[in-house]
């Protein structure tokens, strides 16, 4: 008899999936155990003849579906990195299977029925903080799911779900396409301004896609250097309108969104809400557009004064009006001439070595965690590299697994998952505290050695962020660990971290040339962080822009009516875009948005939570100690909290007030003097 690899126990170290032996044919029959065992345990929970209990209905809930869980999180973690086209036909099967079972469980009859019998007797449960707030959150989770409607109601919520799932896996697929397939073939005369690191890594993309020559793709290590760099206007302007072209060529992207929007407003609708905005956004921190808008605004006229004086400054370099693909060059002349700085003298200093131990320093000094590397450690790519994170005492903690470079077929952007979730309800299949197996994955243009821009450098440390949330939770019940926190909380770990790439210390001790060993000089430390506020005009045009279509398309009175692309158009219009600017995120193309629905209706969740980070920091600086032990325990509790105790409140523990907007100006420079 066959073993499938996902149902049998796992041997690996620290109970990492075996990699080597799961094939894509293991999955089918590995997701329909799943989901069938998961249905007998629910069946279970309703039918108990006993009373109600938090034991017998909510922890045999988050019990529930151990088999699925595993196998889910292997296969969508598989796909994300390494989509063949036999996962990403398993992913268009079952997806849709999927969001259905989901949908069955959280709108079982029964299973509410008992949830909300308990939660009537709350007061006299006893429960602790912890296990209150699950009660309180599991009801109100399925309330929003469509389990308080009447059957036509519910079985109308099952069928969106379903159909989401479809759509949302047809838009990612379609992206990935499109930044999969699309190459710029470059001679050496077309190599005019690139950097040797740049010529490496097209020299490296081109020897993956068996091309003779250099090649740019639509990666963003890939496309952004060759914008900065090369003195080829021509060949910018065609790479850029590649860029923004994708979801809206042979594989368009725009009836998916009308058809994704009309159903999230129609879900929205059913549960009482106006639009899709007003039902997400209630869930949130910022509880309403309103307030979320708010904020965006507060940054946005700012934002745009900054911009104009820097497209005067870059117009006034050029000679000639600013395009889209000339801003990012002439930002980087612009730069170079202020402050006698560019990527290939810093380069050389941010080799992916260097910086990976600067994380790891930062977690150390922080947090008290190591980082010891496992060859023995089952992988699912050569590329990848893992980790046993130990406590002080040497204890293990959790795995983290790193995924650095771009290749062909692996979702562009930069991300944080999980392999498995930590937390301590054991079973007979899991005695004792269940330790977390976390994935970084970043898109660094592979080459030897890998050297990152100062921004690239940041993602990996806003990346770790968010690993160091899932690694170091000490949440009990599997729906409260890690980032399972409201989703615009959930960017404040990762985002706060970032600060520490910049810290001195940190610089002089990692910062250190990749051939000689010597550390990033004085001279160059200082302009480097001296130029860090230039160009976030652009930057921050750039997104809250995309910040701000997310919340209009998501409160649009008639999705299906739309055209997309002239709605983007007079929406930009509307908002004074300034020229030469274009969105972050266009919607054809913005997963974020419509390849799955953590971010829609949320996606200015990155500035909320950069309002608390600008902030949070602060309070190390005021302490005149970035390793501040005492403030470094109160962050390392936010870490550790999930979703146990209120957002504002962990924050507010910490910060000791509420956060200030004005952290988040001073910190991009745009405060009025």
């Amino acid at each position: 008899m066959i073993t499938n690899p996902l149902l049998a126990p796992w041997t690996t170290p620290f109970g990492v999936p075996p990699f080597d032996l799961i094939l894509p044919e293991h999955f089918g029959p590995a997701f329909d155990q799943g989901m069938a065992e998961q249905v007998a345990e629910i069946a279970a929970i309703g039918a108990d003849p006993t009373r109600e209990n938090f034991v017998n209905t909510v922890e045999a809930l988050e019990r529930s579906g151990r088999t699925l869980d595993r196998v889910r999180s292997v296969f969508f973690n598989l796909v994300s990195s390494q989509a063949t086209d036999a996962y990403q036909a398993i992913e268009r099967d079952y997806a849709p299977r999927l969001a259905r079972h989901r949908a069955d469980i959280a709108l079982n009859p029964a299973l509410f029925a008992r949830i909300s019998m308990l939660l009537d007797r709350r007061a006299s449960l006893g429960l602790d903080a912890a296990r209150d707030r699950l009660l309180v959150r599991l009801h109100a989770g399925l309330v929003r799911s469509g389990a308080a409607l009447d059957a036509a109601g519910r079985d109308r919520m099952a069928a969106i779900s379903t159909r989401l799932a479809v759509l949302h896996t047809q838009f990612g697929q379609n992206v990935l396409a499109d930044e999969t397939e699309w190459q710029l073939v470059l001679a050496e005369a077309d190599l005019a301004g690139l950097p040797d690191f740049a010529r490496d890594a097209a020299r490296e993309s081109a020897r993956e896609r068996g091309v003779e020559g250099w090649v740019i793709t639509l990666s963003r290590s890939s496309i952004e250097p060759f914008l900065v760099f090369s003195t080829r206007r021509d060949l910018r302007e065609v790479a850029w309108r590649a860029w923004v072209a994708r979801g809206l060529g042979a594989r368009d992207n725009t009836a998916l969104i009308k058809d994704i929007l009309a159903l999230r407003a129609e879900r929205a609708q059913l549960l009482g809400h106006e639009d899709f905005a007003a039902w997400r956004l209630a869930d949130n921190m910022a509880r309403n557009a309103a307030a979320a808008s708010d904020l965006l605004h507060q940054v946005w006229a700012p934002a745009k004064r900054r911009a104009a004086v820097e497209r005067a400054e870059l117009e006034a370099l050029a000679g000639h009006p600013i395009a889209a693909w000339d801003w990012r060059h002439y930002a980087e002349i612009a730069r170079r001439a202020r402050h006698d700085i560019d990527e290939s003298l810093t380069k050389p200093y941010f080799p992916l070595e260097g910086m990976l131990a600067a994380v790891f320093d930062t977690a150390r000094r922080l947090f008290g965690v190591r980082f010891v590397e496992r060859p023995d450690i089952p992988v699912y790519h050569p590329d990848v590299r893992a980790f046993d994170m130990q406590d002080e005492a040497g204890a293990h903690r959790g795995v983290f697994l790193l995924d650095s470079f771009a290749r062909a077929g692996k979702r562009s952007g930069a991300w944080m998952s999980s392999y498995r979730v930590g937390h301590g309800l054991a079973d007979d299949s899991a005695p004792g505290p269940v330790t977390p197996i976390v994935v970084n994955n970043n898109n660094i243009a592979k080459s030897s050695p890998a050297l990152l821009s100062f921004d690239e450098a940041r993602t990996l440390f806003h990346e770790f962020g968010h690993a160091l949330h899932g690694l170091l939770s000490t949440a009990h019940h599997p729906s409260q660990s890690g980032t399972a926190v409201l989703a615009d909380f959930v960017e404040f770990p990762s985002q706060v971290l970032e600060h520490w790439l910049e810290v001195p210390e940190i610089l002089r001790t990692h910062a250190r040339h990749h051939e000689s060993g010597e550390p990033l000089p004085e001279d160059l430390l200082r302009r480097l962080l001296a130029a860090r506020q230039d160009g976030q005009g652009f930057a921050s045009v750039e997104f809250v822009s995309s910040a701000l279509i997310d919340l209009a398309l998501h409160t649009h009175p008639d999705p299906q009516g739309l055209d997309v692309v002239r709605f983007e158009e007079e929406f930009l219009g509307e908002i004074g875009m300034p020229e030469a600017i274009g969105l972050r995120h266009r919607p054809a193309h913005f997963q974020h948005l419509f390849a799955g629905g953590g971010y829609a209706a949320g996606y200015y969740a990155y500035m909320w939570a950069e309002v608390l980070d600008a902030d949070a920091f602060e309070a190390f600086e005021e302490a005149g100690d970035p390793f501040d032990p005492a403030l470094a325990a109160k962050l390392k509790v936010i870490y550790q909290a999930g979703d146990t105790r209120d957002p504002m409140d962990l924050y507010v523990d910490f910060r000791g007030r509420p956060p200030s907007v004005q952290a988040l100006l001073r910190n991009r420079g745009l405060a009025e003097t």
